[in-house]
């Protein structure tokens, strides 16, 4: 396990942390994606947190993941939640998630060394962004067998599957319906429908009424500060008319705390604007640039666009331009 210091922070961490890290809303989550069986045999209501990440460090930047605790039927069990971020289905994640698995076992025999049986570890993934899920879920599909020999020694091969929420698959209609605490449902929400959205506010307006029950609830300013943070950060949505009359709505409490995010949206306009002149100096100077050049300078810091604006005039390769 790794200390929390250790991940890369990516937008949407501060909000599934803030927001899903709480067991209430973390426990009507797991009752919609679990499958019944698991459910009906956990005491959600008494589902406890537990520090830290064990995620690998060279994937933070694409996995957030939170570890909580919940009796089974009597006995000691984890349920360990992953966030996937990449809007492309990692074809190793039931690997990968079978490793933060056994580093979840490895601490817990670290803290009971006399014991001789692990806990239970439900794994759950949470996949959110354009595209849907196709990647296998089960690590048996991952073994380089075919599927006679991978059936005749089935016994003898690692048996592991992950629960799968995919929200690319799951429409905004239903994720109403879902039992969800209004913050998670929210935060799913905007999991699914805010990164790079021009019309996000034009989306919003339908969710009004709940988004005034997250302002009214417990540590309702924190919470919709912490979720308009993050439409701030991945939403296509800039300081205008538009998200003003959407605050507007919800009242005096919702605009103060716009107020704390407004500076963001407008250094964000500023940055992308930057963004853009350099994109343009670059495609002048060196000619059609790769998709992957373009999302590093839109994805980059506004110090780093200055940086590279400064090398444009001196750089005589893209290499040199971005050491």
């Amino acid at each position: 396990m790794r200390p929390e210091g250790g991940v890369v922070s990516t937008p949407h961490d501060a909000v599934f942390r803030r927001v899903l890290g709480e067991p209430a809303n973390a426990a009507s989550e797991l009752r919609a994606a679990l499958p019944p069986a698991i459910v009906d045999r956990l005491d959600l209501d008494q589902l406890a947190p537990v520090p830290g990440t064990f995620v690998d460090t060279t994937l933070s930047y694409r996995h957030t993941d939170l570890l909580f605790t919940a009796p089974l039927e009597g006995r000691k069990a984890f349920i360990y939640v992953l966030v996937e971020h990449q809007s492309s289905a990692d074809p190793l994640m039931a690997f990968r998630l079978l490793r933060y698995v056994i580093r979840i076992w490895d601490r817990f025999l670290s803290e009971h060394p006399d014991t001789a049986q692990l806990p239970a570890v439900i794994p759950l993934v949470v996949h959110h962004n354009q595209r849907a899920w196709t990647g296998p879920t089960e690590i048996l599909d991952l073994i380089d067998l075919d599927e006679r020999t991978a059936q005749a020694w089935k016994e003898y091969l690692p048996q592991f599957r992950f629960v799968l929420d995919d929200l690319v698959r799951v429409d905004v209609q239903t994720l109403r319906e879902r039992p969800l605490t209004p913050p998670a449902r929210l935060t799913l929400l905007l999991l699914k429908i805010a990164p790079g959205n021009p019309h996000l506010v034009l989306d919003l307006w339908p969710w009004l009424d709940e988004l005034r029950v997250v302002l009214q609830g417990p540590d309702g300013r924190e919470v919709f500060t912490t979720l308009l943070r993050y439409i701030g950060k991945v939403g296509d949505t800039e300081v205008h008319d538009p998200l003003r009359d959407l605050i507007a709505a919800l009242g005096p409490e919702a605009e103060e705390a716009y107020v704390t995010i407004a500076e963001m949206l407008e250094a964000r306009g500023l940055a992308r604007g930057r963004a853009e002149v350099l994109v343009e100096l670059l495609t002048l100077k060196f000619g059609p640039l790769a998709e992957s050049v373009v999302d590093s300078v839109h994805k980059a810091s506004a110090d780093q666009i200055r940086t590279w604006t400064a090398r444009v005039l001196t750089a005589q390769t893209l290499d040199q331009l971005f050491r």
